[in-house]
């Protein structure tokens, strides 16, 4: 019974969940440039629409500001766009208070 409360799930197919995932190769390249909309970080670290980053740095060096900032300009962009050019951001904030996010 899944959590939702609507019933079984209805699938036409099974996969298994604890499979190895996909090595670099088969993964189809990134094509398109996606703005940060911070002029700094697309002319130092151009980042592709589909693509994942990982954001390292010191304390209070404003990671999460400019991750965020990114987020802001991103919802902004394709708000109203089409249903398939939408934009989804997925932000884990690892070892962050909950005060902080």
């Amino acid at each position: 019974n899944p959590i939702d409360g609507k019933g079984p799930i209805q699938a036409t197919e099974r996969k298994r969940v604890d499979v190895k995932a996909p090595g670099i190769i088969p993964r189809k390249s990134v094509h398109e440039p996606m703005s940060t909309g911070l002029k700094a970080i697309d002319a130092l670290i151009p980042v592709g629409r589909g693509q994942r980053e990982l954001v390292i740095g010191d304390r209070q060096t404003g990671k999460t500001a400019i991750i965020l900032d990114t987020m802001l300009n991103q919802k902004s962009v394709h708000d109203n766009g089409p249903e398939k050019e939408k934009l989804y951001c997925v932000y884990v904030a690892v070892g962050q208070k909950r005060s902080t996010v």
